[in-house]
């Protein structure tokens, strides 16, 4: 039992540091860009240059958060991490058989792209909903929104709404339109095959629900702590 106590305590601190200091130290990488450096090395890239540039929340466009809301994760400012009914959704299709939906959160997103790796494993899922309730018991929304918008993969090389925006736009993550900002939300469910660089019909097709859930989510009166950028979010 001592020994229990010791691991547990130790556990607990190389999990609950890290989180707590990254509340206000911006990540260098994540987990997601350390595994695909590690491919590009193991499969001899040898012109493989990893993109990733850090920008804060006050030089993102706010059209950018707006729009990854609208389209992943509408219920974010109210759940405490996880959107209960959309998992219960994702249980029964998988249990009929039927290709079941994801229904991780912006905060899970967080957990997994920072700390884990790719998979639909239990254990890793458990790991991730671990993290994520550390997330939001030590961050604020908006710190989680901020962090999420720079690890976020929008290529295959490509991570973070300031890479993407030089990439794709030719311009700084702040300039970025509404239109823009639905574009670059539509590649994150699968930013390998989802390219922006040559968006497809599916992409543009869902550019214009995602930039009409965004006129939606802008008109809710009770709500504007998210649009109305960062004061009310932390």
């Amino acid at each position: 039992m001592k020994w229990i106590r010791r691991l547990f305590i130790w556990f607990l601190l190389l999990t609950v540091l890290p989180v707590l200091a990254l509340r206000w130290v911006d990540p260098p990488t994540s987990a997601f860009m350390l595994q695909r450096q590690w491919d590009a090395w193991r499969q001899d890239q040898k012109n493989f240059k990893l993109e990733y540039e850090w920008i804060d929340w006050e030089n993102i466009s706010r059209h950018v958060p707006l729009a990854v809301v609208a389209a992943e994760d509408q219920k974010f400012p109210q759940h405490w991490g996880f959107d209960r009914k959309q998992i219960s959704k994702a249980l029964e299709e998988r249990k009929s058989g039927k290709r079941y939906r994801g229904a991780s959160t912006i905060s899970q997103q967080v957990s997994k792209n920072l700390f884990l790796w790719p998979g639909k494993s239990f254990i890793r899922k458990g790991i991730e909903a671990y993290f994520t309730v550390l997330i939001e018991l030590l961050w604020s929304k908006k710190r989680i929104l901020e962090v999420y918008l720079n690890v976020a993969q929008f290529g295959d090389s490509v991570f973070g709404v300031g890479a993407a925006s030089h990439r794709y736009f030719r311009k700084p993550a702040k300039r970025l339109s509404k239109k823009e900002s639905a574009l670059l939300a539509t590649a994150l469910p699968n930013p390998k095959h989802l390219r922006l660089d040559r968006p497809s019909s599916y992409m543009r097709q869902r550019m214009n629900r995602v930039i009409d859930e965004m006129d939606r989510l802008d008109r809710i009166e009770r709500r504007p702590y998210l649009w109305q950028l960062a004061s009310n979010l932390e």
